[in-house]
Formats: structure tokens, sequence, C-alpha cells
């Protein structure tokens, strides 16, 4: 593996572990982290006052310049997240609950420390 893309998955999991820690001292219940299937994977599912909420964590370095972590969920990231999350509720039976779709968006620094957290609701 490259040093970049260890760097890059290293980043990854740091601004998981952020977003997830943020929605803990939210009052949240974080139901799986990192739950996979053949469509692909859902970085967190958690409960708030009843809904279940599929969150997307993204995040950039403050010096790259390519859009910001939110711009970067685009159309077909969505439908990725969606169809997932339709496996994810056929597998667990999940029928009757209200279900949304936010994002966590993190700027870090060099060092791969926050700068800025943003949590988007019903971003799609």
């Amino acid at each position: 593996m490259t040093d970049r893309l260890a760097n890059r998955k290293q980043r990854g999991a740091k601004s998981e572990a952020e977003a997830a820690a943020y929605l803990n001292r939210e009052g949240w219940t974080i139901v799986a982290r990192n739950w996979r299937c053949r469509t692909g994977e859902l970085d967190i599912v958690a409960e708030e006052k009843g809904t279940l909420v599929i969150v997307e964590v993204r995040s950039r370095n403050l010096n790259e310049t390519y859009g910001t972590p939110s711009e970067s969920v685009n159309g077909r990231k969505q439908r990725q997240i969606r169809e997932t999350a339709e496996v994810y509720l056929h597998r667990y039976r999940v029928y009757d609950r209200q279900v949304r779709f936010d994002v966590v968006a993190i700027r870090m620094d060099r060092e791969d420390n926050v700068i800025q957290l943003e949590h988007i609701r019903n971003a799609f």
C-alpha cells in the first residue's frame, strides 16, 4: 500500500471516529459503523429520537483545492448510499422506522487534526 493511500485510509478512520464521538456527545446511539454489503458501505448507522439515521462521513485537508467534503457526496454517491441502506433495512427487517440521510463533513489540518466539523441533517 502506498503512503498516500495509507494516509488517506488513516484520515478516513480518524474522521469516522470523530464523527461517531460527536454524535455520541449529541445523545445519539451508534447502531453500526462501517457496515458493508455487496452494494457498498455505510459509515455510521445511528438513532436519534426514534429516527434511524444513515451518516456519510467525508473529510478533506485544508490544503486540498477540489471542493468541500460535503460537495463530494454527489448524485452517484447518494445513489450508492441509498442502495446500501435498502439492503441494510431489508437485512435487519427495519420496515416501520423513519429513515434519514445525514452528512458529517470534516476539515483537517496537515497533521489530521480536526479544524471544522459540520453536520448536515437531511443532506439528501
